[in-house]
């Protein structure tokens, strides 16, 4: 068990360091979205340069930026109930990077599954 002094200094050098779960979480959604929908339009055209002239890469591209932002906005709120003191908890650093490397392999990987999916029926 961490005892109470190396916790206090735990969460002291964590404020020193400006570290906040809540705001850093969603920081990474925030670019993850820019990111997703970056890519997502980048693929989008990319198909109808390739001769592809139906309306399923615009429908494709609105269903996916409406639904990705319930997704993101699924891990910002597992980080938004934290109290104060937990929002700077060094504790956290596992599931912060365990959460963010999700959020960024959706946004990195979904856009280019999705665009070889629709190549492969199309």
């Amino acid at each position: 068990m961490v005892n109470q002094d190396t916790r206090a200094t735990a969460h002291a050098s964590a404020d020193q360091r400006g570290t906040d779960w809540r705001k850093a979480i969603s920081d990474h959604v925030a670019y993850a979205l820019l990111v997703y929908t970056g890519l997502q339009i980048f693929v989008t055209v990319k198909a109808l340069s390739e001769g592809m002239s139906s309306i399923m890469p615009y429908f494709a591209l609105i269903v996916l930026v409406a639904a990705i932002i319930p997704a993101c906005r699924w891990f910002e709120k597992r980080w938004q109930g934290m109290s104060d003191d937990d929002a700077s908890d060094p504790a956290f650093a596992g599931p912060f990077r365990r959460d963010v490397s999700m959020l960024w392999a959706i946004a990195i990987g979904l856009p280019l599954i999705l665009a070889g999916i629709f190549k492969a029926i199309f």
